[in-house]
């Protein structure tokens, strides 16, 4: 994925339609969040099992994908206007996640614990 390309994209779609004027990172945000909600409400009342891809229907596919490309789509707005460089950004959290969730502590385990 090349974020920088994608970035570009959205800019000029952004700018050729005047949307920038909404554009602040706390509507970018508030729809950021809307989108996400979008998504878990695909998967509310559905079981492990039930949330596979093979096991969803076409039309729930079809706006997960849609609710996916939404909420990259903001993030990567937000990501523009608060010039946050986001593939090291994400490289940075990687890292931190590293460190905070070693292999030994968390291999086979989905418990949050606190490293003192």
């Amino acid at each position: 994925m090349d974020i920088n390309k994608i970035q570009k994209i959205l800019q000029e779609f952004s700018s050729k339609r005047n949307w920038d004027q909404f554009h602040s990172p706390k509507n970018l945000a508030m729809a950021l969040s809307v989108d996400v909600a979008e998504l878990v409400e695909i998967f509310q009342w559905l079981d492990n099992e039930q949330s596979l891809a093979q096991n969803l229907d076409s039309d729930s596919l079809k706006i997960l994908k849609e609710e996916l490309g939404d909420i990259m789509i903001y993030t990567i707005r937000l990501a523009d206007k608060l010039n946050v460089n986001l593939e090291k950004a994400i490289y940075e959290k990687i890292e931190i996640n590293s460190k905070k969730y070693p292999v030994e502590l968390s291999k086979d385990n989905a418990v949050k614990y606190s490293r003192r």
